[in-house]
């Protein structure tokens, strides 16, 4: 019996954090229309140029998952462009190289990062879209 209710209780304490945690930013993969559309709203925006197989890549992960998870970035919209398979959007935010990260509000360019793996930069970038 208590290990019954200790299993309801579990499954409560879960979906009570799913359904009141914190509002992650929106994460899309980048196509024109949208994009235009979040800086003709005013969005604060991020741009991930990114590839899967890039290591700085895959260290900017979970530092950049981590901001998109605070209250604070709840109403960012992130568009990742594939570095590999939309050359036109990437020449288009002149990036040179993957792990590039490009911040807006709305249709103004806010900053830019290439390479950065340090969570205190990174949250330093993304503030400049407020």
């Amino acid at each position: 019996m208590q290990r019954k209710l200790i299993s309801v209780l579990s499954v409560a304490v879960v979906m009570s954090a799913v359904a009141f945690g914190a509002h992650a930013a929106d994460k899309l993969n980048y196509d024109a229309k949208s994009f235009a559309a979040a800086q003709a709203a005013g969005k604060p925006i991020l741009v991930e140029i990114h590839a899967t197989w890039c290591p700085t890549c895959k260290a900017q992960a979970p530092i950049l998952s981590d901001l998109e998870n605070q209250d604070k970035f709840k109403n960012l919209a992130v568009f990742r462009v594939d570095f590999d398979s939309q050359k036109d959007a990437v020449r288009a935010f002149g990036a040179r190289v993957q792990s590039t990260l490009i911040t807006f509000k709305g249709s103004v360019e806010t900053g830019r990062s290439v390479g950065d793996t340090n969570p205190s930069s990174i949250a330093a970038l993304l503030d400049k879209t407020s």
